[in-house]
């Protein structure tokens, strides 16, 4: 799953190479966020590649370093791995991204493999790991490890490739205990009065949470670049839809940095989210944030209608507990 957005980014390691050449890129784009593909390494803008009037994407670039870089397709990505000589054709359906991108050509192994990591991510068992005791959960943590690594050493995939996503299983686990451990900490905060904050709301305005006292509220912390966040939204359309009208208050707080305040208000247009969409004051920093040591995210809270902390790290949209959650709830 592309859940919590350090299992992501630990996978798009900067280009580690050192051989060069030319890569050719054609893609054939349903549904296209943008008219302008960009390849990026790191932050490094590598390649614009402009559609034509037909629609379709055809560059050619050099590269300096064989390893991993990012396509961008408007707010979408997706990490490719490219080397000299490669020549991809891309095909895919954005409104889709990640479930329909695939690759032909030479380095199509390569990029296929990385595009269905992509997909098992957001559809992965890792929710069930976060819920087990101590001893279990570091069991079945080895076990993928191990699983993971006989996967990659029995594949046929370039060795450079191999060697980089290897290390990235190591940067997964550990972000994935350190996540467990924060989890832990974090039923602290439940049971206690959570804390107010008074943000922008796209809508206009400020919201406060004392002025959504007498309902429950949902909270969405996220940011427009996060994909695990991303990857959420078409569940939280969905629970916001089934619950519309009901006491339940859905709010979604960004942590974009604030010279990104206009493309998260550009996301949120574009995407059409619901529910009430705040921009947090100081990102990461912001008071509310840090009061509930939020450093990972999507990160989701239930707080009550006296203002209480019911969940501090509630179901995410897309686990169906939710839904039984908000039932019993409404029902009580």
């Amino acid at each position: 799953m592309k859940n919590v957005v350090f299992i992501f980014i630990a996978s798009i390691f900067s280009s580690i190479g050192f051989a060069q050449g030319t890569v050719s890129i054609k893609a054939d784009i349903a549904n296209r966020n943008g008219d302008i593909l960009f390849i990026k390494q790191g932050r490094m803008i590598v390649k614009e590649i402009k559609a034509d009037d037909k629609g379709a994407f055809n560059g050619s670039f050099d590269i300096k370093k064989d390893g991993m870089y990012t396509l961008f397709d408007g707010a979408e990505y997706a990490t490719l791995f490219l080397k000299g000589g490669y020549d991809l054709k891309i095909k895919m359906d954005a409104s889709k991204f990640d479930e329909t991108l695939t690759f032909k050509g030479k380095g199509a192994d390569e990029n296929n493999f990385l595009a269905q990591q992509a997909v098992e991510s957001m559809n992965s068992d890792e929710d069930k790991l976060l819920e087990m005791n101590e001893a279990d959960f570091a069991k079945a943590m080895e076990t993928k490890k191990v699983s993971k690594t006989e996967k990659l050493d029995k594949s046929k995939l370039d060795v450079l490739l191999v060697e980089t996503l290897k290390k990235n299983i190591d940067a997964e686990q550990k972000g994935l205990t350190d996540y467990y451990k924060e989890i832990q900490a974090n039923k602290k905060f439940n049971n206690t009065v959570a804390p107010d904050f008074d943000y922008l709301n796209h809508a206009g305005g400020n919201v406060k949470l004392s002025d959504l006292k007498g309902k429950y509220v949902y909270i969405d912390v996220w940011a427009t670049w996060c994909g695990p966040c991303r990857a959420e939204i078409p569940f939280l359309k969905k629970v916001e839809e089934q619950y519309h009208g009901k006491n339940i208050e859905f709010v979604s707080i960004s942590v974009d940095v604030l010279k990104d305040f206009e493309k998260w208000k550009t996301f949120v247009t574009e995407k059409g989210l619901g529910g009430t969409q705040l921009f947090a004051d100081k990102d990461w920093k912001s008071d509310f944030v840090r009061a509930f040591n939020i450093n990972s995210i999507p990160r989701f809270l239930l707080i009550g209608p006296d203002g209480v902390v019911i969940d501090a790290n509630a179901s995410r949209p897309s686990d169906p507990k939710l839904v039984e959650k908000f039932d019993s709830l409404l029902k009580s």
